[in-house]
């Protein structure tokens, strides 16, 4: 059976880390077969926002974005139907790890135009099923965290 330590916490009354708990479990007979720390594989992934969304000159159907980092500003080619102007999003940038295939992410020309990043659907991060656009994060959400 799996079961996230959020879920864990809410029947126990403890600020103990997760090594601590499972070897408690493990001492009262409980069989621990794996523990996964889900948000290592999220490390490289940054909240970014795009300040502006316009037309790729040589695609149809890319954007071409500039987007925050937090501590730039970078140029990234997006071909999701929702990436524009003003949201905020989950951007893996070069020497990342995407989480669905575990590929390090590299600067690339995408139609003759540079991009320096990738804005990432929650398939591609592992946290769903859904590729049909990007991630679009909370506006409160702190660029650069």
């Amino acid at each position: 059976m799996k079961f996230t330590l959020n879920w864990l916490k809410q029947h126990l009354d403890t600020d103990a880390s997760i090594e601590v708990i499972a070897e408690k479990l493990t001492d009262i007979g409980l069989e621990i077969e794996d523990v996964t720390d889900r948000a290592a594989a999220l490390a490289d992934i940054r909240v970014a926002h795009i300040e502006e969304a316009g037309q790729h000159p040589d695609a149809d159907r890319l954007k071409l974005c500039r987007v925050n980092t937090g501590e730039k500003v970078i140029q990234v080619v997006c071909g999701a139907p929702n990436a524009r102007t003003g949201i905020k999003v989950a951007l893996a940038q070069p020497g990342a790890i995407i989480p669905i295939d575990g590929s390090k992410l590299k600067p690339g020309k995408i139609r003759g135009v540079e991009s320096q990043g990738m804005m990432c659907s929650t398939r591609e991060l592992c946290l769903g099923e859904d590729h049909d656009g990007i991630i679009e994060l909370p506006e409160d959400a702190e660029i650069g965290a």
